[in-house]
């Protein structure tokens, strides 16, 4: 297993720079940059636009200036953000904590539900149970994220009962910190039920049929004759092998969530690496869309990699070699 990790973490670095290159010239070519919008600003002089295009080699062609920006990356310098007027690194570090907040909280709803609900379902094939939450999972896979956000906001903001946007409200910093807690949950459930919706119908439908495949297994049929009690067949026995396959999915659900997760929360406001990534289209700030693209790039293939540990951990018979 460690052979294996290390291999994979050494194939991550290419991976890494092959998804930048490419979005770091996809950016350079869109027409304009980020001090066509400051040579507009009669206070600003032509040349301190061009000490800062001298300094940060956005004079010379695109492949200088990644070339400079990766050998940067190296040593955990990601740029300079012209838009915030600080560096990319810190802009990161407090969006990527808010998105893993919401994806945190994502998780927790989505599989804590999902599961036990696949479960049941499975359990009661065909019975009233089975084809209401059915019919709830299918209205969940086909609503879109973006109307479901919208649908929401509408209600809380004639019912005035939740947040309609952002992670903090006004006073945030005056309250206790019990009220900081409740405050920031009341401003998750939103972004959490609308991400949250597709993926609990998603991994219920999985966990049904996982489970309806391993109930029909000779092994259940041979414990059920032993006699066992139905629920320990069912949770001893049989969800423990259903179960295998979610471990697979989880890792894939943390690039669902990042997806998923971005445009909700430039619906919602949410400040996030989602919403992060358009102002750093918009304001066309290249270092700022680098990082930001590098990063997310690296927790989805991190998150591939845990599955693929919590896979082996969970199921012995798995080796990678």
């Amino acid at each position: 297993m460690t052979a294996y990790i290390i291999r994979r973490l050494l194939f991550l670095i290419p991976l890494l720079i092959v998804m930048s290159f490419l979005g770091f010239v996809a950016i350079s070519l869109a027409p304009g940059n980020y001090f066509d919008s400051l040579r507009q600003n009669p206070q600003i002089s032509e040349e301190t636009i061009r000490l800062y295009e001298t300094r940060y080699h956005l004079d010379q062609n695109v492949f200088i200036q990644y070339y400079y920006w990766i050998v940067n990356v190296a040593r955990l310098d990601f740029g300079y953000s012209f838009a915030y007027k600080i560096p990319v690194f810190e802009v990161l570090k407090l969006r990527m904590f808010n998105t893993f907040v919401l994806s945190f909280s994502v998780l927790l709803f989505s599989w804590l539900i999902a599961i036990p609900l696949g479960i049941y379902c499975a359990v009661r094939q065909y019975k009233f149970a089975d084809k209401f939450f059915s019919f709830l999972s299918f209205m969940g896979m086909s609503l879109p994220s973006f109307f479901f956000v919208l649908l929401l906001l509408y209600v809380a903001s004639v019912t005035g009962m939740l947040p309609t946007g952002g992670m903090h409200s006004i006073g945030y910093e005056q309250l206790s910190p019990w009220g900081r807690f409740i405050d920031l949950l009341r401003h998750l459930i939103i972004p959490t039920i609308v991400i949250g919706a597709s993926s609990i119908a998603g991994l219920q439908r999985l966990m049904r049929g996982n489970m309806l495949e391993v109930l029909r297994s000779q092994y259940i049929t041979t414990a059920r004759a032993k006699g066992l009690p139905e629920s320990r067949v069912i949770y001893v026995h049989a969800v423990r092998n259903a179960i295998n396959p979610m471990i697979t999915i989880f890792g894939g659900s943390l690039s669902g969530l990042l997806s998923g997760a971005a445009l909700t929360e430039i619906i919602y406001g949410w400040p996030g690496l989602g919403q992060l990534m358009l102002e750093a289209v918009r304001s066309q700030d290249l270092y700022l869309f680098a990082g930001d693209l590098l990063l997310t790039g690296f927790l989805v293939i991190i998150g591939y990699i845990v599955a693929d540990i919590l896979l082996a951990w969970v199921d012995p018979r798995i080796q990678y070699q």
